[in-house]
């Protein structure tokens, strides 16, 4: 059974934008932290985004200033605005349901391609 729907995806050019959605259970939701991870072709699964039930959120480094995470409690849902793509961010992205560092359950992915 999928508990995390993920969608937004895609193909876009160096320099244009995104928005990845994650929509779950309103148990899930109201339980759990939500994060976006991605894994590029070769590399580990790193952490690039979290946002606590709460509204408190942190990004890494490389996406601090340009991707923006938030949450919407009505709709069980999670966003990720993604700004000013270029080819490093290229990667399957996954959402992801956790309580401290300890993910429950995981999206099936979405890919974000950006082309030069």
């Amino acid at each position: 059974q999928v508990q995390l729907v993920e969608s937004g995806g895609g193909l876009v050019q160096a320099g244009g934008s995104l928005r990845l959605s994650c929509a779950t259970s309103r148990t899930i939701f109201s339980r759990y932290s939500m994060s976006w991870y991605r894994q590029a072709p070769g590399k580990q699964r790193e952490l690039v985004a979290g946002i606590t039930s709460g509204g408190r959120s942190n990004y890494a480094d490389a996406v601090k200033v340009r991707f923006t995470i938030s949450r919407d409690n009505a709709k069980n849902t999670v966003y990720l605005q993604m700004n000013s793509l270029n080819a490093e961010d290229t990667a399957v992205y996954y959402c992801a349901a956790h309580i401290s560092d300890l993910v429950k359950y995981w999206g099936q992915g979405t890919q974000v391609t950006v082309s030069s």
